[in-house]
């Protein structure tokens, strides 16, 4: 049973959308993940782009058509639980929620890594997740429209690190064809697994399907568009980071793009791409506050998670104590845990949301169905793949939190039980 009070209010168009799911994906990989796969699979890197990116649109199919059935926040744990079960859809939820609980904390510290000193960083960090989780506190059209101001910001970033690479860089393209396998297939799908961290913020439109205009209509092609967009941005920056560093440059650069307008001799550009990646995981934090924010609300809804938190706000219809809630797990974490690992971590939690959104789809038939079932084959059977050749911590890591919410669950179900029994008596 839900929670009742007030709901969320329908504001965003297909731009907005749109925009928020670029917020979410383009701040969260390319500033991010490239480095960790060129390690892991040097130049084969570019294959693990195409695999993560194969399964990110099956993945984004999927949600596409669940949401516009089921246009409620709460994304696929909302789906789990209307065609799988209660238990399917907690495990998506809560694998949502601590995937990008990471998110969020690798953001905050990625912005104060670009923007401020070493010594300066946690505290920064920590005011930025507090000031935007106030934005979002105050109604999701600010939400949506400082998103794309700062994703207006980061695409003029990226082109000028692109015409830097291509006018003034270096090429190293005698040797990327010999390193595309040089870490195997497994280094390559391991490599998919932490770029699919960069595709994943299409879930936050999905997510927000309570305050989207005309849902069934506007979030498929909200996700399918930003995602195709993304596409793009993402093989370009990774030819360009590739050919002007080689894998072995990247994989050991804590900032490719800055090395890449300054082996480009764009001396320049150093402070405008810090500037543009600082906005990057800047407008990632902003939409992955608002993202978790509407998940937990829903959680909150079904018991799943404490019921105060399903308070929405009356005036600004925006679930505050969630996302409050959010901002201080969040800058717990800023000041206890660094930046390594964080990513693995979140794609461990958000293949694991996805499986589910996959195996929702699946049963999905007649008027229900947009797209062919063999898309959510190939994301479920992807998503399991991806999984398990991410590194070894972030897999035992993964596995213990999730088993701290089932454990969680139990009790509160036996509980319930408890209490229902003995109201029942008296």
């Amino acid at each position: 049973m839900t929670a009742a009070g007030p709901s969320l209010a329908r504001r965003l168009g297909l731009f907005d959308a749109v925009v928020i799911g670029l917020g979410s994906m383009i701040g969260a990989g390319i500033f991010t993940s490239f480095a960790p796969a060129a390690a892991a699979a040097g130049g084969g890197l570019l294959i693990g782009l195409a695999i993560a990116a194969v399964v990110a649109y099956c993945n984004a199919t999927a949600s596409a058509q669940l949401a516009a059935q089921y246009p409620t926040s709460g994304g696929t744990y909302v789906y789990g639980r209307e065609r799988l079960g209660d238990w399917p859809g907690f495990l998506a939820g809560w694998s949502f929620v601590i995937g990008k609980t990471a998110s969020c904390a690798a953001m905050a510290l990625t912005f104060a890594a670009y923007a401020v000193p070493v010594g300066w960083q946690k505290p920064v960090a920590v005011l930025a997740v507090l000031a935007l989780a106030a934005v979002n506190s105050f109604g999701v059209t600010r939400t949506a429209g400082l998103t794309r101001v700062i994703v207006a910001v980061v695409l003029v970033v990226l082109v000028i690190v692109i015409v830097a690479g291509a006018v003034g860089g270096r090429s190293q393209a005698a040797d990327l064809g010999v390193d595309l396998l040089v870490g195997g297939w497994y280094g390559v799908l391991q490599s998919a697994g932490l770029l699919f961290f960069a595709f994943a913020g299409y879930a936050r439109i999905a997510t927000m399907g309570e305050e989207v205009k005309d849902p069934a209509r506007t979030i498929p092609r909200a996700i399918l568009t930003a995602l195709a967009i993304v596409l793009v941005v993402y093989a370009l920056i990774a030819v360009t980071v590739l050919l002007v560093l080689g894998p072995e440059r990247l994989a050991a650069s804590s900032a490719p793009l800055v090395d890449v307008v300054a082996a480009g001799g764009w001396g320049w550009a150093v402070v405008v791409v810090r500037i543009g990646a600082a906005a990057a995981a800047l407008g990632a934090l902003l939409a992955l506050v608002a993202g978790v924010g509407r998940t937990t609300l829903a959680m909150a809804r079904n018991r799943d998670l404490p019921t105060w938190l399903s308070a929405v706000h009356p005036r600004y219809r925006v679930p505050r104590r969630a996302e409050l809630a959010l901002a201080v797990v969040v800058s717990v974490l800023v000041l206890t845990v660094d930046l390594r690992g964080v990513i693995s971590f979140s794609s461990f939690g958000v293949l694991l949301y996805y499986l589910v959104a996959n195996l929702s789809a699946l049963t999905q038939s007649g008027r229900e169905r947009r797209y062919p079932r063999a898309l959510q084959y190939v994301g479920a059977l992807g998503c399991v793949v991806l999984v398990v050749t991410l590194p070894p911590a972030a897999i035992l890591t993964g596995i213990a939190v999730l088993v701290v919410g089932i454990v969680s669950r139990l009790a509160r179900l036996r509980l319930d039980r408890r209490r229902a029994t003995h109201g029942t008596r008296g």
